[in-house]
């Protein structure tokens, strides 16, 4: 089978990954957790996760029901690194929903008449009406962090990003949209095997790109593009919420949890909820600092 990228990612991992890195991937079980400073030392365990997510499922049903009678309107961020599992969450959450009133918003690449517009008017372009939930895979926030490490922005188009960024939200939020913005966190071991995987599997090679190759040797100016990102950002009216994702199962029930506890409905079973793991789920001080 020929890799993408030329097994590009498969050659970092002997040459380029930090030693550390490498170890722990070549010493890691399949369901062991690689990042040292993860709160649990292996996978939540499949049926413990099928029987939450099949009640936190029928909430979603109730919220979008009563969403849809209500007409009110619900937009959640996804943001993180690379790999991180936002795909995979948003499915969790768009699983049962009826696709008419809940979208996805993936934007490709700006087009050449989109990059002359407003930064934010792209996005504007897919806000929900009224009953209707937009879960964005990546989002503006693009600008603050992508864009400046590959150096497709310049250091004023930034700054300006920041600037306008409050008034921005806050008229998301004064126009009565609930508004969640999620960062799901992934240790650096964890993120290249799951690349490893993709890259060496034809169903998901699609996943790939140059993007995701040329990172891994950014992961520093990552770290520092997140941290600068998140003191600016995190506060009123829409502070982050950080899930670290190495489980993606835990990960996938925090981020419906925090959807559903955000979103007061008819028939809302608190006790189906529950409350997400603190040790997995909370603000950017949850954040490893390494």
């Amino acid at each position: 089978m020929t890799l993408p990228f030329d097994g590009a990612i498969s050659r970092y991992l002997r040459e380029g990954a930090p030693p550390e890195v490498r170890k722990a991937i070549e010493k890691g079980g399949k369901d062991d957790i690689l990042t040292a400073s993860y709160p649990y030392r292996a996978e939540m365990k499949g049926k413990d996760y099928d029987a939450h997510m099949e009640a936190l499922q029928i909430e979603l049903a109730r919220m979008q029901a009563d969403l849809r009678n209500s007409g009110q309107r619900l937009i959640v961020i996804f943001e993180g690194r690379d790999a991180a599992g936002k795909g995979g969450a948003i499915k969790a959450v768009t699983e049962n929903m009826n696709p008419r009133q809940a979208y996805v918003v993936a934007l490709p690449k700006p087009t050449e008449r989109e990059s002359q517009q407003w930064y934010f008017q792209r996005y504007v372009d897919w806000f929900p009406a009224k009953g209707e939930i937009a879960l964005y895979d990546r989002s503006w926030y693009n600008r603050a962090m992508i864009e400046h490490v590959f150096g497709f922005c310049t250091p004023e188009d930034r700054e300006r990003f920041f600037r306008q960024l409050p008034e921005f939200e806050q008229m998301i939020a004064d126009e009565g949209i609930i508004f969640l913005k999620i960062w799901l966190e992934v240790g650096r071991a964890e993120q290249l095997r799951r690349f490893l995987a993709r890259e060496g599997d034809l169903l998901k090679q699609w996943k790939l790109s140059k993007i995701d190759v040329d990172g891994l040797a950014k992961w520093d100016d990552y770290c520092a593009a997140i941290d600068e990102t998140m003191k600016l950002t995190h506060g009123k009216p829409a502070p982050w919420t950080v899930i670290l994702s190495d489980d993606k199962k835990r990960a996938r029930i925090a981020v419906v949890q925090t959807i559903l506890n955000a979103v007061e409905y008819k028939g809302k079973d608190r006790a189906a909820i529950g409350k997400p793991d603190g040790k997995i789920c909370g603000t950017p001080k949850l954040r490893p600092k390494d």
